[in-house]
């Protein structure tokens, strides 16, 4: 018989008509009353956010919430003044990283929530993440490790990747893909709504936050509360069986 490595208490059955509501009703908002998000409710949301599901752990993932006079109406310009932006109460830059994995591996081990520190884990974030996730000068390390996938994948199943830093910029943007929608979903669970923006002046946000270079921006969300007029057009969502294959 194997050994138990961690057992979880089962979780409370969920109310599913009401996951269901939050779920119908968050809708793309474009515009907000003046209504402000107090500072613990946007606070609980960002913490839902960040229990996202995300690669390996390495929580890829940063929130810019753009709160001062200046900035903001910098950001809403970058946002190419559409009204999601200009009227909503909180405007938050969701950011993905690419080299943030080195820091993170290692503050898995320093935080780690038991006494011990598991053997797999430690051999996983001391040598299985460098060897996944460094990609050398150059792409160097990458294209040995794309050799060496290739001729390993006639034989066996192997992960395709990341083989390059465009590959960490997929990998990061997924992990922080799932994040975003956690937090418009927090939101929604709160009475409050949101817009995901991807219309946006990438280089002038960058500038305004000052980000990293390995930092991208993923998406502007605005949030706060719709009026009546919020929604601008009813929701289309295509038939099911065009999207859904069963093999």
């Amino acid at each position: 018989m194997s050994k138990v490595r961690y057992l979880e208490p089962l979780p409370e059955p969920i109310d599913v008509a009401e996951f269901r509501k939050v779920v119908h009703s968050r809708r793309s908002v474009r515009n907000f009353t003046n209504k402000p998000i107090p500072a613990e409710t946007l606070n609980d949301c960002l913490n839902m956010a960040m229990l996202a599901p995300n690669s390996s752990n390495l929580q890829q993932w940063e929130f810019y919430l753009v709160q001062s006079a200046d900035k903001k109406a910098k950001l809403v310009e970058a946002c190419l003044s559409q009204n999601a932006a200009k009227s909503a109460a909180e405007l938050i830059v969701i950011v993905a990283r690419t080299k943030s994995w080195r820091e993170h591996a290692r503050l898995v081990l320093e935080q780690w929530p038991q006494a011990q520190v598991p053997k797999l884990v430690k051999q996983y974030y001391a040598q299985l993440a460098p060897f996944y996730y460094w990609q050398g000068p150059l792409n160097s390390w990458g294209m040995v490790k794309k050799a060496l996938t290739t001729v390993s994948g006639f034989v066996r199943p192997v992960p395709r990747g990341p083989f390059s830093q465009a590959d960490m910029k997929v990998w990061a943007a997924k992990s922080v893909a799932l994040a975003a929608e956690n937090l418009m979903l927090a939101l929604r669970a709160h009475g409050f709504d949101s817009c995901p923006m991807e219309g946006f002046d990438e280089v002038r946000v960058n500038k305004i936050l000052k980000l990293p270079k390995d930092a991208f921006v993923v998406m502007v969300i605005g949030a706060g509360e719709r009026t009546p007029d919020g929604v601008y057009y009813p929701q289309l969502r295509f038939d099911q069986q065009k999207f859904i294959h069963r093999v």
